[in-house]
């Protein structure tokens, strides 16, 4: 699917200015690692995180067509079942012990942090070769410096699915396209016990962020410091639009990845919701079945002042360890598993391969009624805002998530969200030795 994606590509250029504020924390060079050779053979590590749930092609099925076809460079796949989070940290142990995989799927919020922490290994030679098989966009975000590190896989645009037929009975013809009118909507739908949004908090560091972000990053690069604005006029959108709507509780406040979060849907009590692309499947599975052939996805309406863009929400990356010692074989595995294009489908993934046109599988469009919903999803990656994440973001994120908490219960209020994200940023910059222009 050609994404020609206006946030990944603004976002070069401050990636690119990175390298030098960083300059020294890569890896140019392999160490030792846990791929082996044996009389030509090679064996390749990769762990990753994909869902791997029913109905999916399974990692280990589209690995094994590798294998069968690839007698010479066999490859191992090991799926992480913790958070994103645990799994930078367990990298970051296994490189230091010589144990790390060859290569690792990393989002894109992460890969400035593990480049800092000296865990990738320039794989530019073998990078080259294979960058047309990828958007641009995507491809500029496994570079630091104008140095690769792996190749893209998949991007997470934010959209909104909402139940057209639960609309309808409320009497909501369309999906409101200014916040006002949304709210005004919202207080209808929870005067009948039915929610069209939901505030999430688990999900702050990265749905908020996006929709924020839609508008205008927070993060640039000037000469060699960064400079930092996390309280822009579209992070002051967002706070308001849903502390508007907490306030008349016209919004569900279930943590995403609870079961409460699967038990407002299947009750017929959740019937909006913005979510990255990449959940329509996992979507589908949490419904358990409510309401299929009954739900749409709409691109995002100006509920955000974000003059009708979209934000990010995830997708990765797969990045080349520093520990490997065949990190040519792994590349050329890498580009053949990720321009593996209906199977990345089938795990939910907008891909960032531009090799083939990403189709919508026949159980999404059924549950979707009828719509082509990788249509929208292509749309909505055409147009993002710009949006750039700096080294450590994962930290940003955990003290996002902690503080939209406190918003759910009146303890705290949804803009705090966001000046808490400034002075943690400037504090975790600060913290890996980098300049902060203030």
């Amino acid at each position: 699917m050609v994404s020609h994606n206006k946030r990944l590509v603004a976002a070069l250029a401050a990636v690119a200015a990175m390298g030098m504020g960083l300059a020294g924390c890569g890896s140019d060079t392999a160490n030792t690692g846990d791929s082996s050779s044996d009389g030509g053979k090679v064996t390749i590590t990769y762990m990753h995180r994909l869902p791997d749930s029913e109905g999916m092609t399974l990692v280990n099925d589209i690995v094994a067509k590798w294998n069968k076809e690839h007698p010479d460079i066999q490859v191992k796949a090991t799926k992480f079942d913790g958070k994103a989070s645990e799994m930078i940290k367990k990298l970051e142990t296994d490189v230091k012990s010589g144990e790390a995989p060859d290569l690792a799927q990393v989002g894109y919020a992460e890969l400035p942090e593990v480049f800092t922490k000296g865990l990738l290994q320039d794989v530019t030679q073998y990078a080259e070769q294979y960058k047309g098989d990828f958007a641009s966009g995507p491809y500029s975000l496994v570079q630091v410096n104008g140095k690769a590190y792996g190749l893209p896989q998949d991007t997470g645009p934010l959209v909104y699915f909402y139940n057209k037929a639960e609309f309808e009975k409320l009497g909501i013809t369309e999906v409101p396209q200014t916040a006002d009118e949304f709210i005004a909507a919202a207080k209808t739908a929870a005067a009948a016990g039915k929610y069209i949004m939901s505030y999430q908090p688990d999900e702050a560091g990265n749905m908020i962020s996006g929709l924020a972000g839609a508008s205008g990053g927070w993060y640039k690069v000037k000469g060699d410091s960064w400079v930092v604005n996390t309280e822009t006029d579209g992070s002051k959108a967002v706070a308001d639009f849903y502390q508007q709507l907490l306030d008349v509780k016209a919004v569900t406040t279930n943590p995403r990845w609870d079961p409460s979060f699967d038990a407002s849907i299947k009750d017929g009590q959740l019937i909006g919701t913005v979510a990255a692309a990449w959940e329509a499947p996992l979507f589908m599975t949490s419904s358990g079945g409510t309401g299929s052939g009954e739900w749409q996805v709409a691109q995002l309406g100006d509920w955000f002042g974000n003059a009708g863009k979209t934000g990010p929400d995830g997708g990765s990356a797969v990045a080349v360890l520093k520990n490997s010692k065949h990190p040519k074989e792994a590349m050329e595995f890498l580009d053949w598993f990720n321009t593996q294009v209906p199977d990345l489908v089938s795990q939910g993934l907008v891909p960032a391969a531009t090799t083939e046109d990403a189709k919508t599988p026949s159980e999404w469009s059924t549950f979707f009624g009828g719509q082509d919903i990788m249509k929208e999803f292509k749309d909505a990656n055409n147009n993002m805002g710009d949006f750039t994440y700096m080294p450590g973001f994962s930290a940003v994120a955990a003290k996002m998530n902690e503080t939209a908490a406190k918003a759910t219960d009146g303890s705290g209020k949804v803009a705090d969200i966001f000046s808490d994200a400034q002075t943690t940023s400037v504090d975790t910059l600060k913290n890996l030795g980098l300049s902060v222009s203030e």
